[in-house]
């Protein structure tokens, strides 16, 4: 993996210009459309009276200095010029001109292959319960299928998402706001670190780098362009998981979205993707079939029990042994949410079917 010193220096451009940048957002400059721009045409659009500072420090950039940066981070960088970039990536104008990679570098390199697809899956920050179970869900059959499933990191549906994909061993992928060094937010850094030990964290930001606010829908941006998928699971009307959604849209991607209830708020913007359109996502299968055809690949369905771990596999266990409802397996309302919830995840993974009178029975 390498970056050409034409990349790293526009990397550079863009860092130095982040406040100019938010100030640009504030005043509704499309970020797309800001960092689809040339750096003549950015530094013209964007750097006002600092102009001339900014013009010679990037006649002056130093490309060794920032690549020796860049390997004290423990990054791998590889630009837009390299073979290994990903190629559904550099469809956009506005690709990142360095992707920063920390952990295994081989997690993004796969991406090049068309029988490695990647689905994303966002949505909200403050998730419902059962959101993060269907998250979790997700990113478990995906992952045990042998997509990578991409997403950013944030509270709730993302981190819940990359949480599946590395309890069945990944593939997954996280795009953060900050320098890939940077585990963004702070509180998910326990989750940052077991992602660096098997798969990785990319960002198009230097090293040490900390996000502004336009930061966040430029990482979008990036989520979208690496998947042929884009899984919206909960979010609200003003939700920036639609931002990822829409990007999606733009490059001519699939989107889909999990079913909510059309009473809760935080599913109204997921309901509308599906009003307009968007394909019904119900569970890890759905999606599998969208990116690899019909019946290819199954997740996780038929699969021995001893693959699962903690409360889930002692949840499947009872079922097999004859507990097939939630009233067999709760004494206490806490106890019934908890094993619907439980029931609904196995469900989601492929290992139970709900039959008549709701009980729950193995598949085969």
């Amino acid at each position: 993996m390498s970056a050409c010193d034409r990349c790293l220096r526009r990397t550079a451009l863009v860092a130095s210009l982040a406040g100019h940048i938010e100030r640009a957002r504030r005043n509704h400059r499309h970020i797309s459309e800001l960092l689809g721009l040339s750096d003549e045409s950015l530094v013209s659009a964007l750097a006002g009276e600092r102009r001339g500072e900014i013009e010679r420090r990037h006649a002056s950039f130093d490309a060794d200095a920032a690549r020796d940066q860049i390997d004290a981070a423990a990054l791998h960088p590889i630009c837009r010029h390299d073979a290994g970039y990903p190629p559904q990536l550099a469809q956009g104008a506005d690709a990142p001109a360095v992707l920063h990679v920390a952990g295994d570098p081989g997690r993004l390199q796969a991406l090049r292959h068309a029988d490695t697809p990647a689905v994303a899956i966002v949505g909200a920050r403050r998730a419902g319960h059962e959101g993060l179970e269907i998250a979790r869900g997700l990113g478990r059959g995906l992952a045990a299928a042998g997509v990578t499933v991409v997403s950013g990191m944030a509270l709730g549906i993302d981190s819940a998402a990359h949480a599946g994909a590395l309890q069945v061993g990944g593939p997954t992928l996280s795009v953060l706001a900050s320098g890939a060094d940077v585990p963004y937010p702070a509180s998910k850094r326990t989750l940052y670190r077991a992602l660096l030990q098997t798969d990785a964290v990319v960002s198009e930001m230097p090293p040490g780098f900390q996000p502004l606010r336009w930061c966040f829908p430029a990482r979008n941006r990036t989520i979208a362009g690496l998947a042929s998928l884009t899984i919206v699971v909960e979010a609200t009307e003003r939700s920036g998981s639609l931002i990822t959604a829409e990007l999606a849209q733009d490059l001519g991607r699939a989107v889909g979205a999990v079913p909510g209830s059309v009473l809760a708020p935080r599913t109204a913007g997921s309901n509308a993707l599906l009003r307009d359109g968007a394909l019904v996502i119900r569970h890890a299968q759905d999606a599998l079939d969208e990116v690899l055809g019909i019946g290819v690949s199954t997740a996780l369905a038929g699969r021995a029990s001893d693959e699962l771990q903690g409360p889930l596999r002692e949840l499947l266990l009872r079922v097999e042994n004859g507990s097939a409802t939630v009233d067999d397996l709760a004494n206490t309302p806490a106890e019934a949410q908890d094993a619907l919830a439980g029931l609904s995840e196995l469900e989601l993974l492929g290992f139970l079917r709900r039959g008549p009178a709701g009980r729950y029975v193995r598949c085969a």
